[in-house]
């Protein structure tokens, strides 16, 4: 099984790169994640933002990998505890799925990607820069992973 975070935004801070590769290389040997950014629709004054959106949504769509999950991240979506994600996880391998966790724009999903996810899943109530999500995402597969692994990364309770 792997797994692809697909997101718009390019040009991230160092931070969240080193966040990112650090979660994705502890992650290499039960669930390879890898990061493909693209860039955002453009945006201006005298630009319908609709149009960026769905230029997004079409470049979101084709970089999600043949036969892929596909997983939203999005407030909208269902929240899980680590435990939880770690069963949720459980199941996704019992299917012998890959899996591409998307983030999408400043403005949000379009609706051909949303008819197009299996599901989603929310961080929580509050409202989270893009580029922490990227890490925060990271971080939580490699939690699921050491919770299902009995390891003692995961010492919550």
């Amino acid at each position: 099984m792997k797994a692809w975070l697909i997101a718009v935004g390019t040009g991230m801070p160092a931070w969240v790169q080193d966040g990112f590769v650090e979660y994705a290389k502890r992650l290499a040997h039960s669930l390879p994640l890898q990061l493909i950014e693209l860039a955002p629709g453009e945006r201006s004054k005298s630009r319908d933002p609709q149009r960026a959106i769905d230029d997004e949504a079409k470049r979101l769509l084709a970089a999600v990998p043949k036969g892929a999950g596909v997983v939203l991240l999005d407030g909208r979506g269902k929240a899980h505890s680590s435990e939880a994600l770690s069963e949720r996880l459980q199941q996704w391998r019992m299917q012998g799925r890959d899996l591409a966790f998307l983030i999408g724009g400043p403005d949000g999903f379009a609706q051909s990607v949303r008819d197009a996810a299996n599901e989603s899943w929310s961080l929580g109530p509050m409202t989270l820069p893009h580029p922490l999500v990227r890490v925060i995402v990271a971080e939580q597969l490699f939690r699921a992973v050491s919770i299902l692994a009995n390891h003692p990364y995961h010492r919550g309770g």
